[in-house]
């Protein structure tokens, strides 16, 4: 993966192991929706968020987390395109864009059930 000496930031979050019993397919949603370098092998599947500050993998051995765990977010400048991707691509809004503060912020469900957060700055257009 590129982007190494951006991940080693003291006191950053800095790598996720996101729970998928199939994680090639898990790559393809998380490319398809956020556009995230993935690389895929059998058995295993990595990935480098947009910014480059976030790596990971897709972990089988893992049970999908829902509402009840921890929920990441992820930023995007447009919030809109994003959920239509999100639904073309196999995922599922469970919690509708809502305004929190002058941000716009929505909950989904990706195809392994795994809730996670997207926001945008400001209102959705």
């Amino acid at each position: 993966m590129s982007g190494e000496s951006r991940i080693f930031r003291d006191d950053g979050v800095s790598f996720l192991s996101i729970p998928s019993r199939d994680p090639g397919k898990s790559a393809e949603f998380y490319h398809a929706v956020f556009g995230w370098k993935v690389q895929v092998k059998p058995g295993h599947a990595s990935f480098e968020d947009g910014t480059g500050h976030v790596i990971g993998h897709w972990e089988p051995k893992f049970k999908a987390v829902g509402e009840a765990g921890v929920v990441p977010f992820v930023f995007v400048d447009r919030l809109r395109p994003i959920i239509d991707r999100i639904a073309a691509n196999g995922g599922r809004v469970v919690r509708r864009p809502y305004a929190e503060g002058d941000l716009t912020v929505a909950l989904f469900r990706d195809p392994e059930g795994n809730v996670l957060g997207v926001w945008q700055k400001g209102p959705m257009d």
